[in-house]
């Protein structure tokens, strides 16, 4: 057996943990979801999160290791998101993760969340050559990021209020469609005429690669609000499908305008709104257009997962990049940043 690490993840609502082989073969990815859990409450409690991955997260390891048919002598390293994310989610990983490390004499690996969303592409395609080009999307974070090498993250935008998952989920929530937003508002825009309703496109100063959707946010909003008191009928297809056109417009055009920027012919779509089909649709169309390549990974592995972190983890492992086992959560993490 090659090299194997058990990944943990257990930044916000998600319990997961996977077995990866050599960075590439994947022989467990066991995920604990809680949305239904927090549904009711139309978001993600913090408390409520951490308690239930106090509940789930030794079931989970085991399972983990069970499907992959490894013991833990089995276990070259251990791997685990230690930021950014809930900082009571996050000690539970961490705390299970420096046991078990200490207990089998293995290295300790910590993982940056967004790195772990990175890596998921290379789950698929560890082909890919360097520089490359990251869109980083989900329901805390909007950030292009360019990787000139391995290991070395260069953030040249990020969000500057809203990150674009956030503005999904709240806007699905103003519609009464529920939680998680993104996938309900996806599934909804295919019914929709995304040309219905003049929505604003923030794209800030003239160069910016930073965005900004709570002014679009605030449109939707402002708008349903103006319907309820005028008792008019909302079409909320043609809501839905403006409102995601005007998302990933923005996420589109300051993509490509970074790859211009650096030169990439790579750019890769991560995170839980990497899973948005018309954010994949329009990167790929008008990608090809400017000669680039759209790489993504499967929808399965855009969500929180620790095959993602596992596959950070492989890299970091070869580097000899270790975590004491004084490691801490950090909630708010940065991308490149090692607090250790």
């Amino acid at each position: 057996m090659g090299i194997t690490i058990l990944g943990i993840e257990t930044s916000c609502d998600e319990t997961s943990a996977a077995v990866l082989e050599d960075g590439i073969t994947l022989r467990s990815n066991i995920v604990s979801s809680q949305v239904d859990i927090h549904k009711k409450f139309g978001g993600v409690v913090p408390e409520v999160a951490s308690r239930k991955h106090l509940e789930n997260v030794h079931p989970v390891i085991m399972e983990a290791l069970e499907q992959a048919k490894v013991t833990l002598k089995d276990i070259n390293a251990i791997a685990v998101t230690y930021g950014p994310g809930l900082v009571g989610a996050l000690l539970v990983g961490v705390a299970a993760a420096k046991a078990m490390a200490y207990a089998l004499d293995v290295p300790l690996i910590g993982v940056n969340h967004l790195e772990g969303h990175i890596a998921a592409n290379f789950l698929t395609r560890p082909d890919l050559e360097f520089p490359l080009l990251c869109l980083v999307v989900s329901g805390g974070h909007s950030d292009l990021v360019f990787m000139p090498h391995r290991g070395d993250y260069q953030l040249l935008g990020r969000t500057r209020d809203d990150a674009a998952g956030e503005a999904f989920d709240k806007v699905a929530r103003a519609m009464g469609l529920g939680y998680p937003g993104g996938p309900l508002i996806d599934k909804l825009a295919r019914e929709g005429d995304a040309s219905a309703l003049k929505l604003p496109r923030a794209f800030l100063e003239e160069g910016s690669l930073d965005f900004s959707f709570s002014g679009l946010k605030s449109a939707v909003l402002n708008y349903l609000n103006r319907a309820e008191m005028r008792q008019e009928e909302v079409n909320k297809a043609d809501l839905a499908a403006s409102f995601q056109q005007a998302t990933v417009e923005v996420l589109v055009e300051k993509t490509l305008l970074a790859a211009e920027r650096t030169a990439v012919k790579t750019i890769m779509l991560a995170g839980g709104v990497a899973a948005n089909g018309g954010l994949r649709s329009l990167l790929q169309t008008r990608a090809l257009a400017a000669g680039c390549t759209v790489v993504y990974p499967p929808l399965h592995l855009c969500t929180d997962n620790a095959a993602m972190i596992a596959c950070a983890g492989y890299y970091k492992y070869l580097r000899g990049d270790f975590a004491p086992l004084t490691l801490n959560a950090v909630p708010a993490l940065s991308l490149g940043e090692e607090k250790y």
